[in-house]
């Protein structure tokens, strides 16, 4: 069995609107997924399953859009792929609540940085899938931030990251 994590998009920040954990552990579970476990109110699941993460991914997805009425993306990640990316943090003197990762399908394009828009001291860098971003004193909220490339990606907060990783490191 795999360990993995599934980030929704969208979820109890708007777009998509609100999602009882009650109901994403449900369709977990319908899915065949086994230790399910949500964390915080915004669409983190971590569980086990003997799917290819393509196979989980497009279950989720597809229990999402019967849920609620239109797609919604599904980033998923192994627990060995969420360690790294806790691992991997380009700015580790930053406050884990101020350092973002924007988690992606693929990877980055080489230029989505140059392309950014509305920068206002905040760092950037790529990861593996990911984009990394670190926000100001002003915070995630307040920033006018845009990557292009980001757009169909969801971003968590470091502390979440490795809040995530260990969740699923123990399964």
């Amino acid at each position: 069995m795999t360990a993995y994590i599934a980030l929704l998009r969208a979820v109890n920040v708007g777009g998509t609107g609100k999602l009882p954990m009650t109901e994403l552990t449900a369709m977990c579970e319908a899915a065949g997924f086994e230790k399910v476990k949500t964390f915080i109110a915004s669409g983190n699941v971590v569980f086990t399953s003997n799917k290819s993460e393509k196979a989980v991914k497009a279950a989720l997805e597809a229990a999402m859009e019967k849920y609620a009425g239109k797609p919604v993306g599904v980033m998923v990640r192994t627990a060995a792929e969420m360690a790294a990316v806790r691992d991997a943090i380009p700015f580790p003197d930053a406050p884990g609540n101020r350092v973002a990762a924007t988690f992606l399908d693929e990877a980055p394009p080489k230029d989505a940085l140059a392309k950014a828009t509305n920068v206002d001291g905040e760092e950037m860098a790529l990861g593996e899938r990911e984009i990394y971003i670190r926000y100001t004193d002003h915070g995630m909220g307040n920033s006018k931030l845009k990557i292009p490339a980001a757009k169909s990606g969801t971003a968590r907060n470091m502390n979440t990251v490795a809040k995530l990783a260990e969740m699923a490191g123990k399964l």
